[in-house]
C-alpha cells in the first residue's frame, strides 16, 4: 500500500486562528519582546541585541548539556556492538528537527498573508535544553529516582525528568551574573516546561479545559498528575516565565509545543534506525504481528475488550495500540487512518527494511538512511497549526496521517525492544544501583560522625533546596523542620540525578567498599 501522505499547508483561517504562543503577526516577537526576553536577574549580557541567541549559547555550554553524552537513551551508550544514541545525539536530532518545523510554519503564514508565529531561536533552545533533567539509565532512571523520592525520601511531588530539566535552567546550573541558574529568557523558560504545571495543580483549573496530556482521571474520578513540568518548589519560576507568554493556562507555548512535537518525530524514527543496525529488531516476530493485525482487520474489531487485553496472538498487541488510541485521543484517532499507518509501516520499515539484514555495507547504511530521511522530512512537513479545541492537542500538532504512524513506529520500539526480557534484567540491575546510592547518601548525611566529609556538591544542593523552601510564600512554605527535610531529600535526588550512567556505576562501587574503586570518583563527587 502507497504512503497516504497529508502534508499540505493548513489554510489561512486556521494559521490566523489565535493559538497559544501568540498571534500571527509580523510584530509578534516585537511587540512582547519587552516580556518574553524578561529575565529573573539583571544581566551582563542585557545589552547584545539577540536574547534568544545568549540563552542558547548558555544551554550549549553548560556542562549538563555535555553529561548527556554519557546517559542512556535506551540501552547503555557503553555497551558493546553497533553504536545507539544517547541523550546528547537524540538531543541534537530533536533540535534540527524542531527548528526546521519552526521555519516551515513561518514560512507557510508569511505565504498565508500572517507574519511569523514562531521563534526558531527559542525553539532551538528549548529543544537542546529538553533532556537536560534525564537522570543515569534512562527513563529506568526516573522511574527508579521517582518511587524513592515519594516512598523513602519524602517528596510528594517526587522525580520527573521533565521537572528536572526546569530545575536545572532556573536553580540547578551556574552563569556568571546570577546566583542561581542560568538566568533564561521568559520565552525559553517557558518553552522548556513541556507539561507546565506542578503535580499540586488544582482540580478546579484541570476541570476548565478537560486533563491534557499528562494528567489522567482515575476510575474514582480523582486526577493524576504522571507527567509535569515543576516541582512545587520550581513552580513561581514557572508561572512568572509563562507571564510574558500568550499561553493559556496548562497550555504549552507555540515554541514548547514544537520542540515537543520533534522529540516524537526523532523518538519514533532513530529507534528503528539503532535496533536495526543493533540486529535487535528481529524480522520474524514483528512481520508475524503486522501480519496477524492486517489479515484479520475486522475480525479484531469484532472482538470485546476484556477477550483482547488477554490475548497473545500475534495482531493482539496491535489492536490494544488500536484501542488505546481511540480512548485517549478520539479527537484525532481514526480507524482508517490507523489502518493506513500499520500498511505503511508493514510495507516499508517490515517488509523491506528489517526483511533483509543489517550487515554494515555502505548500501544497508543507503537503504537505512533513505528510510529514516524519507519518514522524518513527511512528519516535518505535515506539522500544522491547530486552534485549540481539545486539552490533549497542543497549539502545533502533526496531521492526522503523520500522528497514527509516529503511534505505530513507537509501538514497534515499545512491544520489541523495551519489552524484552534482556534488557528488564539489566534495567532491574541499574534500579538496585540507583536505590544504593540514594539510601547510602541518606545514610552518610544523618551519621552525626561523619556528615561532614560527605561530597561538598552535595551539601550545597541541600542549602540551595533549603533557601528555596525559606522563599515560598507564607502559605505554601513548610515549617523549619519539613523544610530541613525535604531539603536533605531533594539535595540527595538533584546529586544522583545529575551523574553520568559511569559515574553512577561508580558511585554505587564505591560507597559498597569496593577497593579497586577508592580514587575512581575523586573531586568528580
Amino acid at each position: 500500500m502507497t504512503l497516504h501522505d497529508e502534508t499540505t499547508p493548513p489554510d489561512a483561517a486556521a494559521l490566523a486562528h489565535p493559538v497559544s504562543g501568540g498571534a500571527a503577526s509580523s510584530s509578534r516577537h516585537e511587540r512582547a519582546v519587552g516580556n518574553l526576553a524578561s529575565r529573573v536577574y539583571p544581566d551582563g549580557d542585557d545589552a547584545r541585541a539577540d536574547p534568544w541567541s545568549i540563552d542558547l549559547e548558555r544551554i550549549q555550554f553548560s556542562p549538563y548539556f555535555s553529561r548527556l553524552s554519557a546517559v542512556t537513551q535506551v540501552v547503555s551508550p557503553s555497551m558493546g556492538g553497533a553504536p545507539v544514541h544517547n541523550r546528547l545525539t537524540h538531543t541534537l536530532k530533536v533540535s534540527a528537527i524542531a527548528r526546521v518545523v519552526a521555519l516551515q510554519l513561518n514560512t507557510r503564514s508569511r505565504q498565508a498573508g500572517e507574519g511569523d508565529v514562531c521563534n526558531a531561536t527559542v525553539v532551538e533552545a528549548a529543544a537542546y535544553a529538553h533532556d537536560l533533567g534525564h537522570p543515569p539509565f534512562g527513563h529506568l532512571g526516573e522511574t527508579t529516582l521517582d518511587r524513592l523520592a515519594r516512598d523513602e525520601l519524602g517528596l510528594a511531588d517526587g522525580f520527573e525528568g521533565n521537572a528536572q530539566t526546569y530545575r536545572i535552567l532556573t536553580a540547578l546550573d551556574v552563569v556568571e551574573n546570577a546566583p542561581r541558574g542560568l538566568n533564561l529568557t521568559a520565552a525559553v523558560r517557558a518553552a522548556s516546561a513541556k507539561y507546565p504545571w506542578a503535580p499540586s495543580v488544582g482540580a478546579a483549573d484541570i476541570e476548565r479545559i478537560g486533563p491534557p496530556r499528562g494528567i489522567r482521571r482515575s476510575p474514582d474520578g480523582a486526577y493524576r498528575v504522571h507527567k509535569y513540568s515543576a516541582y512545587d518548589i520550581d513552580l513561581d519560576d514557572l508561572a512568572e516565565a509563562r507571564q510574558g507568554v500568550d499561553a493559556e493556562p496548562l497550555r504549552q507555548s507555540i515554541e514548547g509545543a514544537v520542540m515537543d512535537l520533534a522529540d516524537d518525530i526523532a523518538y519514533s524514527v532513530h529507534d528503528v534506525d539503532d535496533f536495526y543496525r543493533a540486529g535487535i529488531l528481529d524480522h520474524a516476530p514483528i512481520a508475524a504481528e503486522f501480519r496477524g493485525w492486517l489479515d484479520d482487520v475486522l475480525e479484531w474489531r469484532s472482538r470485546d475488550d476484556a477477550e483482547v487485553r488477554a490475548e497473545l496472538a500475534p495482531g493482539a498487541g496491535l489492536e490494544r495500540l488500536r484501542r488505546k488510541m481511540r480512548r485517549d485521543d478520539p479527537w484525532i484517532a481514526d480507524d482508517e487512518a490507523f489502518l493506513a499507518a500499520v500498511s505503511d509501516v508493514d510495507a516499508e520499515m517490515v517488509t523491506d527494511l528489517l526483511a533483509r539484514p543489517f550487515d554494515g555495507s555502505l548500501t544497508a547504511e543507503r537503504r537505512l538512511a533513505g528510510f529514516t530521511d524519507r519518514w522524518i522530512r513527511r512528519f516535518q512537513e505535515s506539522a500544522r497549526l491547530r486552534p485549540l479545541d481539545t486539552p490533549r492537542a497542543g497549539p502545533v500538532v502533526l496531521s492526522p496521517w503523520a500522528w497514527h504512524h509516529v503511534e505505530v513506529l513507537k509501538f514497534v520500539h515499545k512491544r520489541f525492544v523495551l519489552s524484552r526480557p534482556d534488557l528488564a534484567i539489566q534495567q532491574r540491575g541499574m534500579s538496585r544501583i540507583l536505590a544504593r546510592s540514594v539510601r547510602a547518601l541518606g545514610e552518610w548525611l544523618d551519621d552525626d560522625l561523619d556528615r561532614a566529609r560527605t561530597p561538598r556538591r552535595l551539601r550545597e544542593l541541600i542549602a540551595l533546596a533549603r533557601e528555596q523552601y525559606a522563599q515560598l510564600p507564607a502559605e505554601r512554605r513548610p515549617t523549619d523542620a519539613e523544610a530541613e527535610t525535604l531539603a536533605r531529600s531533594r539535595g540527595i535526588v538533584d546529586y544522583v540525578a545529575s551523574l553520568t550512567d559511569a559515574q553512577a556505576f561508580a558511585l554505587s562501587e564505591a560507597i559498597s567498599g569496593r577497593a579497586d574503586r577508592l580514587w575512581a570518583l575523586g573531586q568528580r563527587l
